[in-house]
């Protein structure tokens, strides 16, 4: 999901309390949104195909001892993203991640799978990331299994 998705989904519901869930589990209330980021990748595939693309990461943190136990509000969320984008040129089109972790789970980024309401909850359904092989996905040049049966065939 882009960043524009999200915050278009988000607008829709600005006084409903904002959940996310992880791994099957909420994130507990009173957690903090600490960080917006930009981050740019470029990279190199096993291929040899270079990739560029850029993703906005949330970084989200449970709740301290002294925070009270209350969802943050939609609209308090998107003040903190307009905060943010008022400063750092946040881009529309980029994929939005969230990054969460606590004192058992270390921190993972996670996609957006799925937002919709659930009683009185705008509830974000955070999906745990994958690993792929992007030459094997194109059906090309791999170092993988594919590879190396092509590599024994040449012999």
């Amino acid at each position: 999901m882009t960043t524009q998705e999200l915050l278009n989904a988000l607008a829709m519901h600005p006084d409903r309390p904002l959940v996310f869930e992880a791994d099957g589990q909420r994130l507990a209330p009173g957690y903090h949104v600490t960080e917006v980021m930009n981050v740019t990748y470029e990279s190199m595939d096993c291929g040899g195909r270079a990739s560029f693309w850029r993703e906005t990461v949330v970084q989200l943190m449970g709740p301290g001892p002294v925070d009270p136990p209350e969802f943050m509000t939609v609209q308090k969320f998107l003040g903190i993203y307009r905060r943010v984008a008022a400063s750092v040129p946040v881009r529309g089109e980029a994929e939005i991640r969230f990054e969460y972790g606590d004192a058992v789970q270390p921190a993972v980024r996670y996609h957006v799978g799925k937002v919709g309401l659930q009683g009185e909850y705008l509830v974000v359904r955070l999906t745990p990331p994958g690993v792929t092989c992007k030459a094997c996905d194109r059906a090309s040049d791999c170092c993988g299994p594919k590879a190396l049966e092509l590599e024994a065939a040449q012999k």
